[in-house]
């Protein structure tokens, strides 16, 4: 099957990591795969294309010239699937890959979309999505939120839960009491809000005096992170590590996972944590706390409840019992649940359907 995945950017962030493990994983499979980055080629591009991935880069430019350019790269591979990812190369992708005979079309919402809803956005996506096949949502939550959007396609729109290739733990050492390796993987951006684990962390710590904070991404938000983490007195536990490809020994040397977003769908990261046997402290938001609670693999807080995260933290330094605990169920719950195997499963039923 010739399949071809339309994406923003091929940059480091969670989706885009997940479309390059989709791409890797469907093409052990014996699938002939392609990428449509719009915007950038990027980091993640930039290895797929040295593994052998076709990567076709339009540019950005009048969306009209764009679904040319589309429609002239399709027309040529003829691929029998179309796979968009968000919204913006929905719009692009998604009417080009009908008219040049794609077999099947989806799109794929990686974030919440939660409400209050941007109508106008909205609109141009439904306007598009017409042309597609399936509407997924990575998690119930999204495909509740999808279903509230007045005059939603509710027929189309499925649930594929992320899959993420696993992590296995270099080390597997227990710390010391009153010590905890707390570990953050992602964008730095608003959305994140970090400053509530930040200043979760300058509170756990009066508890915790071995408390540690490894951030692991880069993004707009940093530079104010770094200042905020000076002014809370708190810069000589917590590191900025930056952007990193290969994250798998950060995980290997964390005891918790930390995140801290106001929205989210299913992070990547999380599911690699879950992989690699660290369980979760997490924002009450989207897929995240759907995963916890199903999982019993982690604490959750409210979201911007800094207080509420700091006793999550403390609990898990303070009992190895707990920590054990939610590892175990966190790591099972992944192997049932969240493989990459699995998500790719659930995509090609939806392929062939």
């Amino acid at each position: 099957m010739k399949i071809c995945h339309a994406v923003y950017s091929l940059e480091m962030g969670g989706a885009e990591v997940l479309v390059a493990q989709l791409c890797r994983q469907q093409k052990a499979e014996g699938h002939e795969v392609s990428v449509c980055a719009y915007s950038k080629l990027g980091s993640v591009g930039e290895a797929l294309r040295s593994e052998g991935f076709e990567i076709f880069v339009p540019g950005e430019g009048h969306p009209l010239k764009t679904m040319w350019r589309y429609l002239h790269y399709f027309r040529r591979i003829k691929p029998d699937v179309v796979h968009c990812h968000n919204p913006a190369p929905t719009l692009q992708a998604a009417f080009p890959a009908r008219l040049a005979g794609a077999r099947c079309i989806l799109s794929t919402r990686h974030s919440l979309v939660a409400p209050p809803y941007d109508m106008k956005e909205e609109k141009k996506y439904k306007l598009m999505a017409r042309s597609c096949d399936w509407i997924v949502g990575v998690c119930e939550t999204t495909c509740e939120n999808l279903r509230g959007i007045p005059s939603a396609q509710v027929n189309k729109i499925v649930r594929v839960y992320n899959g993420s290739a696993p992590i296995v733990r270099i080390v597997d050492n227990l710390p010391q009491a009153a010590e905890l390796r707390l570990l953050f993987v992602g964008r730095l951006a608003e959305i994140k809000d970090l400053p509530t684990l930040l200043r979760a962390v300058a509170i756990a710590r009066k508890r915790v005096p071995g408390l540690r904070l490894s951030i692991v991404g880069d993004g707009p938000a940093r530079k104010g992170l770094e200042q905020f983490t000076r002014d809370l007195a708190i810069d000589d536990c917590v590191t900025f590590w930056g952007q990193h490809l290969d994250t798998a020994r950060f995980f290997s040397e964390a005891d918790v996972f930390a995140m801290s977003s106001v929205s989210e769908g299913l992070p990547m990261s999380m599911l690699q944590a879950m992989s690699s046997g660290v369980p979760i402290v997490a924002t009450d938001v989207g897929g995240m706390a759907e995963v916890v609670r199903f999982s019993e693999g982690g604490l959750l807080s409210p979201v911007k409840d800094s207080a509420a995260m700091a006793r999550s933290i403390e609990r898990f330094a303070l009992s190895r019992d707990l920590r054990r605990q939610c590892s175990e169920k966190a790591r099972f719950c992944y192997q049932q649940n969240f493989t990459l195997e699995a998500m790719s499963r659930s995509y090609m039923e939806l392929y062939r359907a």
